[in-house]
């Protein structure tokens, strides 16, 4: 059987999706195009079908990439331990703050191109409740009761939505500053110095 290349002169499946998120980010959905991307990349039409079988599913594979990371690490942060249940919710504000944990850029995109898309919508629809279950139970976790925790939950994450949605820009030091009392606000307990210095340590801030 003759394997399939991954990389070199066709590009690789990783290369493809990047320049199709980055495009995506860029233009909007309308600009994830096979042709476009091609020449973007410097490689031949033909050579996405080394990976892809159309553009449908270089599509799929973006949403794929976008529930991985920031639905994926959203839930994965509101169950990471925590002594307490500000603690968790600091672990939560890591996504906020670290790009790499939950890129707010692509949220907006796909949520952009979930007005154009009931397909995508339903999978916007999807994650959200996922988000918001996940935040619910970290709640819970810490003895909230059922309609608290599924309120604060929902304050934490429409908050964050908002943010994202109307593209609020705050430098780093403005944000941090306002951390604690947005954990008193959603939690209802004001973290502890010792949860606030780890919180800082792990985004470089000291604060004045």
């Amino acid at each position: 059987m003759t394997e399939t290349p991954t990389q070199g002169w066709r590009g690789s499946p990783e290369l493809w999706l990047d320049a199709a998120q980055e495009a995506l980010l860029d233009s909007g959905v309308e600009a994830v195009k096979i042709q476009p991307l091609a020449q973007k990349l410097n490689l031949s039409r033909t050579s996405f079908y080394w990976f892809f079988k159309n553009r449908e599913e270089l599509l799929d594979a973006l949403l794929t990439r976008w529930r991985d990371k920031n639905t994926g690490n959203l839930v994965q942060r509101a169950g990471a331990y925590a002594d307490t249940v500000a603690e968790a919710m600091l672990n939560v504000m890591d996504l906020w703050l670290d790009p790499a944990l939950f890129d707010s850029r692509f949220e907006l995109a796909v949520r952009s191109w979930a007005m154009q898309s009931a397909d995508v919508l339903a999978e916007v629809h999807k994650a959200d409740a996922e988000r918001i279950a996940a935040l619910t139970e970290m709640q819970t976790r810490f003895g909230e009761d059922g309609p608290h925790a599924d309120v604060r939950a929902r304050t934490i994450y429409l908050t964050q939505m908002g943010y994202i949605s109307m593209q609020t820009k705050e430098d780093l030091t403005t944000r941090l500053e306002r951390m604690a009392l947005y954990v008193e606000v959603f939690t209802g307990h004001y973290p502890e110095p010792r949860e606030l210095a780890r919180f800082h340590a792990r985004h470089g801030y000291t604060p004045a």
